[in-house]
């Protein structure tokens, strides 16, 4: 997936994607790629059919990673059936070590536009399952409950919209084996009700022992993530943290420069950024020999003949 964008996924859980087609012949193993299941447009079978298939000619049982992409024909339909259709073959996959929901770009539908659902009984199924992520947000029914996994080590929310209540729902799980999470909480106009005290939790460090790799990114409060960072306990445990793709501006930057080290990181990931050419530098400096990665900034968009016009900042995904 290319960074600060949404694209399909061309690797996951460290396997190439693979997206079976009718005609294509003899197929890869089952255990050497990432299966992708996505509905063709020009077919009238829908996903059930699909997966049907799947199960037929892939042999599930070594099966290691799996990407649900589309799961429409002509509408968007509620991924309820998609989850439903996991949950109760799930037997099927003892071998499933990673799954990714709704790999769906622009041109198929926006991230606002899903239609997400709970998505607790899809991990609770899959109790042997280290990599989870999924694509949505708030608005349109993406949903987590508390519950503990013993297995999983990554977590990852993509989201034009994150709600708080889902927010909540990651901090009061049991993830003893949790070493990364990601958690884009997009923006207020498509759900992202999220805000700072939601991860109060994890920036308390404690919470997830094994965590090695934090990204609070996407975020309209991105400034207010930066400062709350500069006294996190949970940063000594981290190897990587990434910050990127929100509105942080000099505010925060100048809180990054004022809070506790960040040497020890191999990386900190400020892209897509609103900090100007000489805080990238200090903050460059003095987080080294941490790799800071920050590329260009993004442009604020305000009337130069209008004194009174505030810069509006934008995350990298919303729509």
């Amino acid at each position: 997936m290319t960074y600060l964008g949404i694209e399909h996924l061309e690797h996951f859980h460290g396997l190439p994607v693979h997206t079976p087609e009718p005609s294509s012949g003899a197929l890869p193993a089952a255990d050497s790629v990432a299966w992708r299941l996505v509905c063709d447009y020009g077919e009238d079978a829908g996903f059930a059919a699909l997966w049907e298939q799947f199960l037929e000619t892939v042999d599930t049982t070594r099966v290691r990673a799996l990407v649900i992409g589309a799961w429409w024909h002509h509408e968007y339909t509620p991924f309820d059936p998609v989850a439903q259709l996991i949950v109760s073959h799930a037997d099927r996959f003892p071998a499933l070590r990673a799954l990714f929901l709704a790999d769906v770009v622009g041109e198929e539908c926006e991230v606002s536009w899903l239609k997400m659902c709970d998505i607790t009984p899809v991990l609770e199924a899959l109790p042997s399952l280290e990599e989870f992520g999924v694509r949505g947000c708030g608005q349109k029914g993406l949903a987590l409950r508390p519950l503990r996994h013993a297995a999983l080590k990554s977590l990852r929310f993509e989201s034009g919209g994150l709600p708080g209540e889902l927010v909540r729902a990651v901090t009061a799980s049991e993830l003893p084996a949790l070493e990364r999470l990601e958690l884009w909480f997009g923006s207020t106009w498509y759900g992202g009700d999220a805000t700072i005290e939601d991860v109060r939790p994890v920036l308390a460090g404690g919470l997830f022992p094994r965590l090695r790799h934090l990204g609070l990114q996407n975020s309209e409060f991105q400034d207010e993530i930066a400062a709350a960072v500069g006294s996190a306990p949970v940063v000594a445990q981290l190897e990587s943290l990434a910050l990127s793709m929100g509105t942080l501006s000099d505010t925060g930057g100048e809180a990054l420069l004022n809070g506790q080290p960040l040497s020890h990181l191999s990386l900190l990931d400020l892209r897509h950024h609103y900090l100007t050419d000489p805080m990238v530098d200090r903050i460059t400096t003095a987080c080294a020999p941490a790799v800071v990665e920050a590329g260009e900034a993004e442009d604020d968009y305000a009337d130069p003949d209008d004194e009174d016009d505030e810069p509006e900042r934008y995350v990298a995904v919303s729509e």
